[in-house]
């Protein structure tokens, strides 16, 4: 009998294997055959653009369009074909969620999955097969105009993160195209500079996301980045694309141009491009068009590299199962579009992603002794769907600060509202009658709520520009302080995608929450943790220095740079890492971010029984909400290497988990740690390395509060 059932196990094995076999067989069988049937002409329509959004179809042999879409924060209202601009269609509103920022400070990879999900079913509403995002680019400086289009200063929480929202989202059956590949750290010069880092600083910092996303998450594109690296530029550079991307990863998919990031045809013919995204100069011609075509016919360029080419994008095309598929239908796709679940899930990461940096018993704010309430700053009124550059969505609906309180509260407490600064005036300005206004509204108020912090105007947290400082712009210091000075029962909520000074009153206020872009459910989730609804769980994705200078790109590193070069000097030592390491205190470390409850943290174990390839280190420890509120608390795992060969930060995240518990709950958290988790990149040997001896598990509420300490040996 048990011989029996095993040949029947095995025979269904067999069948299993066989089909999965098929499958992959039938996917480049497919390929090869569209590929062969092709004309050389028709292979060169495949590799670049055909409006600024879509690639050309083949009718004839059921090839259809490519469409693509920005953006980070769901899909970018429909663009005019030939010109950038609204193509003023009326049925395209749809969901706007938070900044990949935001999603990040939830530190929830499960929520990274959820957000996947429903972002790939929004694209897939508005007829799209490839979204622009996600941006998996390292926030190495304070000033980078697109910091809120990324995730973090850390390559794991960026990793985490990453994969579980590209195979959510590509599991809806659309792509999405992991960018800017590789070392987009600023928006100063993007087109021209020409970044020069070290292999270890490459490989430990600025590609790891990117590395996570084709072998874990196996994305299906990568958009190369504007500007250059070791003096190629990034869509031209063999080195970043043919050997590390396509060789060492073994990515199958397509590898596309930023718009308007391509500079040479022989380069981009022979260096790794697939696909050119957005005509030369805006107008008809394309590097890899005509041109190409001519190389080709006079040999100097062997068409079988545009036969590499072609096979990519239509392997992309089989993986999406649209070949021989009509256009898609969008007459009927507003009622898709912006759903209540939708919604749901933008509200979701919105609430997880708020952070409380201070808290001095005044929240959550308690109405039994609120009979008015001064709300003043800009950013109460403002919406920021439109803004920011490759995002502009045109959103279903934004819910604003002052409209998440006013639906919160009712007519229960007066609310007075004023504008205290204007956000249209140049950034240093400082607009004394507003302040005098809106000192004299908290005056007569029972607490104060202040919204500040950046939008998407060029040159804050806006593509194209880098901010000129880390400053708040239009006069908020001066407003926050006096407002403070006239009313201590003020609370602050900065509402900004990256790193602002706070140090000249943060001793004075008594309550900070530091958020991103929030998207749709913005001002009721804000107002949800304000009232103690939910209680604040997110944790900072990057550190906060006090100031620019402390900042190691600028201290160890440059920025932006010298006669069209940035050499990064900070090597490795990119947000905490220098920070611990060197023992410079922040305003606000990596990580972290407090609760209206209390955790307490016990009973660490670190379980090492697998000790070779796989190397698995399992990390087990408790967390106990010893206040009076239910809460949740993100633990983080860093590893130490207590001697090594080449110099190594104080520590490194490689773990993290999110315990959701009530009042006066423990649970056991579990973080399991492979072999990458201790190990370096080691340029001379080309290769990464784990070295033996002894290493130090440091379990933590931020980078700079370990509470648990472990010590193994390899």
């Amino acid at each position: 009998m048990k011989i029996k059932l095993n040949l029947y196990l095995l025979a269904a094995f067999s069948v299993i294997m066989l089909n999965s076999f098929t499958v992959t067989e039938s996917t480049d069988q497919k390929v090869e055959k569209l590929l062969s049937q092709l004309t050389l002409q028709e292979k060169i329509s495949l590799i670049h653009g055909n409006t600024y959004f879509t690639t050309p179809a083949i009718p004839r042999l059921g090839i259809p369009a490519l469409h693509l879409s920005d953006g980070p924060c769901g899909v970018r209202e429909e663009n005019a074909p030939d010109r950038w601009g609204s193509a003023n269609w009326t049925n395209d509103a749809t969901a706007y969620f938070p900044s990949l920022t935001s999603l990040a400070s939830t530190w929830n990879a499960e929520l990274a999955t959820e957000f996947g999900n429903a972002y790939g079913e929004e694209a897939i509403a508005r007829g799209k097969d490839i979204m622009l995002a996600p941006g998996l680019n390292i926030n190495r400086t304070p000033l980078n105009g697109r910091n809120w289009e990324y995730m973090s200063e850390d390559p794991y929480l960026t990793s985490r993160i990453a994969v579980n929202y590209i195979k959510a989202a590509q599991s809806k059956g659309i792509a999405v195209c992991a960018k800017h590949y590789a070392l987009n750290n600023q928006e100063f010069d993007r087109g021209t500079i020409n970044v020069e880092a070290s292999e270890r600083a490459l490989r430990e910092i600025y590609l790891p996301a990117f590395e996570a996303s084709v072998k874990e998450g196996e994305v299906l594109s990568v958009m190369g980045a504007y500007n250059k690296f070791r003096g190629r530029f990034a869509c031209q550079n063999p080195y970043l694309l043919q050997e590390i991307l396509k060789g060492e990863w073994g990515f199958r998919g397509l590898v596309m141009s930023d718009w308007g990031a391509v500079h040479n045809t022989m380069e981009a013919a022979t260096s790794g491009l697939d696909l050119e995204m957005y005509p030369i100069d805006g107008k008809k011609e394309y590097y890899m068009g005509q041109a190409l075509l001519d190389e080709i016919k006079a040999k100097t360029v062997d068409e079988k590299a545009i036969d590499d080419k072609v096979r990519r994008i239509l392997y992309v095309m089989v993986k999406l199962n649209i070949l021989g598929k009509a256009e898609p239908d969008t007459t009927g796709m507003a009622a898709l579009l912006g759903t209540p679940d939708r919604a749901k899930t933008a509200l979701k990461i919105a609430e997880e992603s708020v952070i409380l940096l201070k808290n001095k018993e005044a929240l959550p704010l308690n109405l039994k002794n609120i009979k008015t309430l001064a709300i003043i700053g800009d950013n109460a009124t403002c919406k920021h769907a439109r803004g920011g550059g490759s995002t502009i969505i045109k959103a279903k609906y934004e819910i604003t600060p002052l409209e998440g309180l006013q639906s919160r509260l009712g007519n229960s407490v007066k609310i007075n509202f004023v504008q205290g600064y204007n956000a249209s005036k140049n950034f240093k300005s400082v607009d004394k009658a507003l302040i005098a206004e809106a000192v004299k509204t908290a005056a007569s108020a029972d607490a104060v709520l202040i919204f500040g912090g950046l939008n998407h105007q060029p040159g804050l947290d806006c593509e194209g520009d880098d901010k000129p400082d880390m400053k708040l712009p239009f006069g908020q210091d001066e407003l926050i302080k006096a407002v403070i000075k006239a009313n201590p029962n003020t609370i602050v909520i900065m509402i900004a995608g990256s790193q602002v000074e706070m140090g000249s009153w943060i001793s004075d206020v008594k309550g900070l929450l530091y958020t991103s872009y929030l998207g749709m459910e913005t001002g009721t989730a804000l107002a949800e943790v304000l009232f103690g609804d939910i209680n604040p769980s997110g944790k900072l994705s990057y550190t906060l220095p006090y100031k620019l200078e402390d900042s190691p790109s600028f201290l160890l590193g440059e920025y932006p740079g010298k006669d069209g070069v940035v050499n990064y000097n900070d090597d490795i030592w990119v947000g905490y890492r220098y920070f611990d390491t060197k023992n410079v205190k922040p305003l606000f470390p990596f990580g972290f971010g407090l609760s209206y409850t209390t955790f307490a943290y016990t009973n660490c174990k670190v379980d090492l029984t697998q000790k070779t390839d796989p190397l698995s280190c399992v990390v087990s420890f408790e967390i106990k909400n010893t206040g009076k509120l239910e809460g949740k608390e993100i633990a983080q795992v860093y590893v130490r290497d207590l001697e090594s060969a080449l110099p190594r930060p104080t520590k490194e995240l490689k773990g993290f988990a999110k315990a959701s518990l009530k009042a006066g709950e423990s649970k056991t958290m579990k973080v399991t740690l492979d072999k990458r988790a201790f190990q370096y990149y080691d340029p001379a040997k080309k290769q990464w390395v784990l070295e033996p001896g002894k290493f130090e598990i440091l379990i933590g509420s931020s980078s700079d509060n370990i509470l648990l300490k472990e010590q193994i040996e390899l």
